[in-house]
């Protein structure tokens, strides 16, 4: 039995107050490191103890499977031994949950197949070949990511057409509407469809909507300045019957516009469902005070927020540290360095964070030099090697041979003498007669479409198929055993190279992974979408000692010490939101990567950095997020005792081309002996210095230019962005295009 008194003991008063709300609508503004899992979980074993409600009336939805098996695990320790538990799970399983039981009633089969990003880019590919469309106009890439962010806001194919009436736009449209039917045909849904298709149930059928409606008394969503439209409409229609909402998150860690998440879902909550009250949880429990002072600081510059005001027990702590290293490659040995200096002290991880994957390059080269072991976050995960996404697909194909994707990738893996002509025949004739392409495959063989080789390896390929679908009625680890046995997927490896070696042992790894799936009704499926549904943050690994990873990926975690890397104006702000002026996402994902930080922080920059095989041609500047964090808070660290062991500080009064490690140094000092008295002055001064640089070498307005897709085009404005420079130019048929030169590497014509 549940010890209210002493669960509510456990509290700070915010807190308290958050758990005893069980009517109505909630939003709990949880600042970084304010304790919101905790929250969210003695919440749900509050509902439970009081009786308010039974544990499988409640529901609780979070982004990743990490945070949803961390919430999970704390909510069965509170509730100990108890008949049943609450559904927690994440957006996206609970779409799953939902379709594989209503989909036939939007015209799917209960057993569709669920895309990851590789076989999006293959669908996409062969529409872009079927239609004739080339690269010159979009990339395929580019498409397929624009049709994913439109999804995410809800869109239909003619609703983006109607937001992007160009060239590039039409070729979308297109391909939008082609991959959207395909996708239907082939009874494949991919990881927007989840919840667009989810909401679409709901939505057309009341009964269902009521069903959920009612048997879910209470909804506790995690994150939700992340969530997009779809996840929006899908909270509403599961509210639709009652408004016993707690909506748990910070808008000041709302980064991820770019896969559509609409911080307006957390800034207009109020609205949406009236009548909610708001609680903010600003005790700290991670960050010593400093820290916190520094990220409060920095994301106070944002408009869009509401106000918190961040605070600890733990006062005082360290300075935070700011190192300009020359080049990168001194920045990451100067990390190198602290970082076996931490471990050797006894700290128990460190997490090295930057802005964009090609910076750890530097890091893993020097990390292994200096025989320090690391974990990369974001590499090639385990289900994304070759070798396991082709045993998944035979797998998937035994199941549905009509699953086209899977199908075609192994159709000759390994090689089996049917070459790319007869699979593209086969993809003709299976789209000329609206065929799948099994159906095709099979047609061919009976009508004998095909001479007398290449239909001997079709009717081979067809007999495996069949082979591998009768193992199915095995347990699920013996099927896969048999499908890879047969298939000859593992004698094609054994030639004993190191390679294939280590390919052969995570199939066998694959295996174990299916002997721990559960025995539910149908394991197979269970399997699958286990492995569909798996994130990269799902392999983090928390004992690791040394983490390098992008500030994305670290949200929701913590380290004793943390070092951001490449705080330069064009990297971190990046270019393209300096040339959008769309700052205030950068600066809370600079927000989210301070307040990682436990005990220590650095923050570090390069004057020189490689960028594209190329080093820049100019001295970068500190990015403004640094000099947007109090003097009083950071130690400036010299690695040349020339310059003294404190070096001026870059607030207030800086003398550009002095010696201090925030300003150019000779010889590309460019107002020699000037000072400025203010920040701005020094932004202003740098920015028309570059400009004024740039255009004398001959993009201005009026001057026409070359640009590989678009040709010839004139020049209406240029204005610097950060070190580079922001080029508006109109191209004849295909409309104005806003560009950064380093991007886009106009050529003057």
């Amino acid at each position: 039995m549940i010890d209210l008194d002493q669960l509510l003991l456990d509290l700070n008063e915010p807190q308290q107050t958050a758990v005893k709300h069980t009517g109505g609508p909630l939003l709990i503004l949880a600042g970084a490191g304010s304790g919101k899992t905790r929250t969210i979980t003695y919440k749900i074993a509050y509902l439970i103890a009081k009786g308010i409600t039974r544990p499988e009336q409640i529901l609780a939805v979070t982004f990743t499977n990490k945070a949803a098996a961390e919430m999970r695990s704390r909510v069965e320790q509170l509730l100990g031994s108890v008949p049943s538990l609450p559904l927690v799970c994440t957006f996206h399983s609970l779409g799953v949950r939902l379709l594989r039981r209503h989909a036939e009633c939007i015209g799917f089969r209960p057993d569709f197949t669920i895309c990851d990003t590789d076989d999006q880019k293959r669908v996409v590919k062969r529409l872009f070949k079927d239609f004739g469309f080339d690269d010159e106009v979009i990339s395929t890439d580019t498409a397929r990511r624009l049709i994913s962010h439109a999804k995410n806001k809800g869109w239909s194919p003619e609703e983006y057409l109607n937001q992007n009436r160009d060239s590039a736009g039409e070729v979308v449209y297109e391909v939008f509407k082609a991959y959207r039917d395909t996708l239907q045909r082939l009874n494949s849904m991919d990881f927007d469809d989840l919840i667009l298709m989810t909401v679409k149930v709901l939505k057309e059928n009341p009964d269902i909507r009521e069903r959920y409606g009612t048997w879910y008394e209470y909804l506790l969503i995690d994150e939700y300045q992340d969530t997009n439209a779809p996840q929006f409409d899908l909270v509403r229609q599961l509210t639709a019957h009652h408004e016993n909402i707690s909506a748990v998150g910070d808008e000041d860690q709302s980064i991820y516009g770019f896969r559509g998440a609409d911080i307006s879902n957390i800034l207009r909550f109020e609205k949406d469902f009236s009548g909610a009250r708001v609680i903010k949880l600003e005790q700290n429990y991670r960050s010593t005070q400093k820290i916190l002072e520094a990220a409060t600081a920095v994301v106070s510059n944002n408009v869009n927020r509401k106000k918190k005001v961040l605070w600890t027990k733990a006062s005082g702590g360290d300075p935070i540290r700011i190192l300009a290293a020359q080049d990168a490659r001194e920045e990451a040995n100067y990390i190198a360095q602290k970082t076996r200096e931490h471990l050797l002290s006894g700290a128990s991880s460190v997490a090295v964070l930057y802005r964009t994957n090609f910076q750890s390059r530097q890091f893993e080269e020097i990390f292994r030099r200096n025989n320090i072991n690391y974990r990369l976050v974001g590499g090639v995960s385990f289900y994304q090697r070759k070798e396991i996404k082709d045993a998944v697909a035979y797998l998937r194909s035994a199941v549905n041979p009509d699953d086209d994707i899977s199908l075609t990738r192994i159709l000759n893996e390994p090689p089996r003498g049917i070459g790319d002509v007869t699979r593209n025949r086969i993809l003709d004739l299976a789209r000329e007669h609206s065929l799948t392409f099994w159906q095709a495959l099979c047609f061919a063989l009976e009508e004998n479409l095909f001479p007398g080789r290449a239909h001997l390896k079709l009717e081979q390929f067809k007999l495996l198929i069949e082979r591998c679908r009768s193992v199915l009625d095995q347990p699920l680890y013996l099927a896969l055993e048999q499908i890879l046995d047969r298939s000859g997927y593992i004698r094609a490896l054994s030639d004993g190279s190191e390679d294939n070696t280590s390919r052969i042992q995570n199939l066998h790894e694959l295996v174990n992974v299916a002997k721990e799936t559960g025995t539910g009704e149908n394991p197979i499926q269970e399997f699958l979408d286990q492995v569909a549904l798996h994130a990269d943050i799902d392999d983090f690994d928390e004992d690791a000692e040394v983490t390098l990873m992008t500030l994305h990926n670290a949200k929701g975690l913590e380290f004793p010490v943390v070092f951001l890397a490449g705080c330069e104006e064009g990297l971190f702000p990046h270019s393209r939101s300096i040339a959008e002026n769309d700052l205030e996402e950068e600066r809370r994902l600079c927000y989210v990567g301070l307040t990682r930080a436990q005990q220590k922080l650095y923050l570090t920059f390069s004057r020189r950095r490689r960028f594209f095989g190329r080093e820049s041609e100019e001295l970068n500047r500190p990015s403004r997020f640094l000099q947007e964090i109090p003097q009083d808070l950071v130690e400036e660290v010299s690695l040349y005792p020339a310059f003294g062991s404190a070096s001026p500080g870059f607030r207030g009064a800086v003398e550009l081309g002095s010696e201090s490690l925030f300003a150019p140094q000779k010889p590309s000092r460019p107002y020699p002996g000037k000072t400025f008295n203010t920040v701005d002055s020094v932004q202003k001064a740098l920015k028309q210095w570059p400009a004024a640089k740039k255009t004398a070498s001959g993009f201005r307005a009026g001057s026409f230019v070359l640009h590989r897709k678009f040709g010839r085009g004139k020049v209406l404005s240029v204005e610097p962005s950060g070190s580079d420079l922001k080029i508006t130019v109109q191209f004849p048929g295909k409309g104005i295009k806003k560009m950064l030169q380093s991007y886009a590497k106009l050529q003057l014509a």
